[in-house]
């Protein structure tokens, strides 16, 4: 179950605003099981210029995102994809093999936050698929 964009107003005029809640990848996929062992917690922001596109990969690890400035398009190896748009959330796919592309007219500026254990790896690379 998603919802988005749930507003509840707190002390001192202070807002908050939920922009997703699921058990679910973009693609309605279930998300798998915490692993096991001490957590490793990772932010990153990514840069994506005009027209760029990341190589393919695939994450093994639960990650989720919000784009904090303008377009960008998930494309599945298998041909599916989605954009997501400024102000949004994303899910991830996770064990599917995937790129992201910047298609718009503006850099998209994309945080992702990782949930890892000390040592995996968050992103496996498949440049024979490039």
């Amino acid at each position: 179950m998603q919802s988005n964009r749930l507003y509840k107003k707190m002390s001192n005029n202070i807002t908050t605003t939920e922009l997703l809640r699921t058990s679910q990848s973009w693609d309605g996929a279930a998300l798998p099981a915490y692993p096991a062992g001490k957590p490793e917690l990772i932010i990153k922001r990514l840069d994506f210029p005009v027209g760029a596109k990341t190589e393919w990969h695939h994450h093994p690890v639960l990650n989720y995102g919000i784009v904090q400035q303008g377009e960008l398009t998930i494309v599945c190896q298998d041909g599916r994809e989605k954009t997501f748009r400024e102000g949004e959330a994303l899910v991830e796919v996770i064990g599917t093999v995937h790129r992201g592309e910047n298609r718009g007219t503006k850099p998209v500026i994309l945080n992702m936050f990782y949930f890892s254990t000390p040592g995996e790896e968050i992103t496996i690379r498949h440049p024979e698929l490039d």
